[in-house]
């Protein structure tokens, strides 16, 4: 946020620059979605508080989502609407684990995992994972962590995963699903990049991704409209409540935020009609374009290992001896954005051990006229 900051001071200065940072998708929501808001207002409907879980025409339309794209028979009382993915986290992370509790993840990672943990008291067990484990937590990691510093209590999986867009295939999430039934650990699973993906045949089966409900109901399964939809400003997520946790899930929901934003809610249910999902595939089909676009210049950028971008709108990258006569990636970031006007992101958030020699860019923004 700090880069972007002063991405804004530049350009308001009057300088050119090209921002490759924030995972924000420039095209904002589906044509359908903003003509559902324009009609709610126009219309003047009731936009008081609604349940804390969220209306109940859009519950039931993320029930359908989950039955179109995975085959997955979901209900609406599985289903809790939140304020952004991050409200899912605070909420999930608030019923499924107590202070003290040792929760795992991969690092590098997403940064707000860790932060959140952190904050409510939780103990973060961060699991080293590098091009060997395509940076994803492994059962062979996870008995190394339990060996290690003893039995864990939680799990976090983001596949895509966030900054380095690599994916667990069905065999790979079966195996960590598994080993979580048979250790007592529950999983938190970050979905949000479903459906920006890209297979070889975007017909093969779990071509958006595999959801972890497809092998186990146990975990919580945490998505957006951010992403695929390209709703970030309107602050709406949701989670899959396992039914132990729904009740806790409803309560904390009430005190937390009372309800997600209500003109938001009504208006993303047209996210789930055709037009929507034809815009968002367009938009997936330009960040292909601008993904092959990069791996195909790579040896031009003369950069180290990259990550395998299977998902998400990512490249995660090593700067190899590109990284000669700066102190760590921060520095060199800074000097490509104060002397070039290009803005990328350092490692160092991801990852406080190894990050300082990777950058991550976003190509959110899609593809480039080139």
């Amino acid at each position: 946020m700090r880069i972007l900051d002063r991405v804004a001071e530049l350009r308001a200065a009057g300088r050119d620059v090209v921002s490759l940072c924030a995972g924000e998708p420039s095209s904002g929501a589906p044509e359908a979605v903003h003509r559902r808001a324009a009609q709610i207002h126009t219309d003047r409907t009731e936009l008081g508080y609604s349940s804390a879980l969220g209306v109940r025409p859009l519950r039931t339309a993320i029930a359908g989502h989950y039955r179109r794209w995975y085959g997955l028979e979901v209900s609406a009382e599985d289903v809790a609407i939140t304020t952004g993915s991050s409200g899912a986290f605070v909420l999930a992370f608030l019923a499924a684990f107590d202070v003290g509790d040792r929760v795992a993840l991969a690092r590098p990672g997403y940064p707000a995992y860790r932060n959140i943990l952190n904050a409510l008291g939780c103990e973060v067990v961060e699991i080293d994972c590098g091009p060997a484990e395509r940076f994803q937590p492994t059962p062979a990691a996870l008995d190394a962590a339990v060996a290690l510093g003893g039995p864990l209590d939680g799990l976090i999986l983001a596949s895509p995963a966030n900054p380095t867009g690599t994916m667990v295939s069905r065999a790979e999430l079966a195996a960590i699903t598994s080993w979580c039934a048979e250790h007592g650990v529950r999983l938190v699973s970050d979905e949000i990049y479903h459906g920006i993906t890209y297979p070889e045949d975007p017909a093969a089966p779990d071509a958006k991704g595999v959801c972890a409900w497809e092998l186990d109901r146990s975990g919580v399964v945490i998505s957006s409209f951010s992403k695929y939809w390209g709703m970030t400003g309107w602050r709406l997520g949701w989670a899959l409540m396992p039914p132990d946790l729904a009740g806790a899930f409803d309560a904390l929901a009430g005190n937390v935020a009372l309800c997600p934003p209500v003109p938001a809610q009504l208006a993303a249910a047209e996210a789930f009609s055709e037009s929507a999902y034809a815009e968002a595939e367009e938009r997936v089909a330009g960040f292909a374009e601008t993904r092959q676009l990069l791996l195909g210049r790579l040896d031009r950028l003369g950069w180290g290992p990259v990550a395998p971008a299977d998902g998400a709108f990512y490249l995660y990258a090593d700067l190899g001896t590109r990284l000669a006569g700066f102190a760590d990636s921060a520095a060199w970031c800074t000097a490509l954005l104060e002397e070039e006007g290009v803005a990328v992101v350092p490692g160092n958030d991801f990852d406080a051990v190894n990050g300082g020699r990777f950058v991550r860019l976003s190509l959110a923004a899609g593809s480039p006229a080139v």
